[in-house]
């Protein structure tokens, strides 16, 4: 039995073999036809500005896809919130990256998305400790996407332990309902108290309560059974919950009444930014998963705008070379790259690569600064719209 799972290497990502079959065809075509023009690609979502935002992810993969290829690269920076026009502009001769366009879009397309919906549910809860639980969704291989992504739209911790390697931040977690029927019915306290004993200083005392008896029950125990509980954590499943805010007052009246004000409790298990925005003030935090992780993907596409320092879109694509804007007003503006700029605009296009070497360094904690930032520029608002 073959021990290799069903992933594509970053070898072969990068060789331009994670392409769509008829870019294999159009560069035979054009080898054969000893054609190679110059050319200006943009890569857009929306061709005009629509007034719903995404946040831009990716960047720093692309840099790496378009390493040492005879091309120039410009950019949105990662954490900068585009509703249309360019994010990215490719100049060169065709030949130079015609394989790479499929793997291009899918590391923009996918994390922009998981991005988006991560400044969604940060700005739904801006004082809440929010983490990252999405990844058991998604295939292991995309896991350090999702979790950068996260990180990059604003929540404050990941899940996953290798992601956590690759992007050079520590994953955080304490137990699932599994280590607590371990001990079996009736036996939690032996379960949260293994649990306290066995984990490092650093861990977080946090007690999963909601596992065989009603959570202001468990919840009360657990405050009881570890002396220095930091909180509770109720993941209740959905066909049980009923009305979730008034089980979580519940908990936190009782657990002030029996002198532990003291435990805070978090709260994970199907929330978005509807469930964050009306608990935040119930809760002190929550784990986020598939509204973050299963994050439709950006629709980008990439298109020839000029062949030959001349104009040359197909129909339906705005023509020409482009530059997008930030205005003082918080607008997003596009216009022709050759004409004036708006008064008082901030060009956000920004060199990634020129003649294939990466002139741009990779921040994320900058990146998501910049997120937050331009949120309140543009008044990105979740629970509108």
């Amino acid at each position: 039995m073959s021990e290799q799972f069903d992933i594509i290497s970053p070898a072969q990502i990068r060789a331009g073999r994670a392409t769509d079959a008829y870019f294999d065809r159009t560069m035979e075509a054009l080898e054969h036809a000893d054609k190679n023009p110059r050319v200006v690609a943009e890569v857009t979502a929306d061709q005009f500005a629509t007034g719903e935002w995404e946040l831009f992810a990716g960047v720093k993969d692309v840099a790496h896809l378009f390493e040492g290829r005879a091309v120039d690269v410009d950019a949105l920076p990662a954490g900068q919130l585009f509703d249309g026009g360019p994010v990215l502009r490719i100049e060169g001769h065709y030949r130079e990256f015609c394989r790479l366009e499929t793997a291009l879009l899918g590391f923009l397309s996918h994390s922009s998305g998981v991005a988006t919906r991560a400044l969604e549910v940060r700005r739904a809860a801006p004082e809440s400790l929010v983490l990252s639980f999405g990844s058991r969704h998604v295939h292991p291989a995309i896991g350090a996407m999702v979790e950068r992504s996260a990180l990059l739209g604003g929540l404050d911790g990941i899940s996953n332990v290798a992601a956590g390697e690759v992007i050079g931040r520590e994953a955080s977690g304490t137990m699932p309902h599994a280590l607590v029927i371990c001990f079996g019915r009736g036996h939690q306290e032996d379960a949260w108290q293994a649990f306290d004993e066995a984990v490092g200083e650093n861990v977080p005392r946090v007690t999963l309560c909601d596992t065989y008896s009603d959570e202001v029950d468990e919840s009360r125990r657990a405050a009881e059974a570890i002396e220095d509980l930091d909180s509770v954590r109720i993941d209740t499943t959905g066909s049980r919950r009923g009305d979730f805010e008034h089980i979580l007052k519940e908990i936190r009246w009782s657990l002030d009444a029996h002198g532990h004000e003291d435990v805070g409790i978090f709260a994970s298990g199907g929330l978005g930014p509807t469930e964050l925005h009306q608990l935040r003030d119930v809760v002190e935090g929550f784990g986020v998963g598939g509204y973050v992780s299963n994050a439709d993907p950006v629709d980008f596409s990439l298109d020839i705008v000029e062949l030959e320092g001349e104009p040359a879109a197909k129909r339906g694509k705005l023509t020409g070379t482009k530059a997008v804007y930030r205005t003082p007003d918080g607008g997003h503006h596009i216009g022709l790259a050759d004409r004036s700029e708006p008064a008082g605009g901030e060009a956000l296009l920004e060199p990634l690569l020129r003649d294939g070497d990466v002139v741009r360094t990779f921040d994320l904690g900058a990146a998501s600064e910049r997120a937050a930032t331009d949120a309140d520029r543009v008044g990105f608002d979740p629970v509108e719209q």
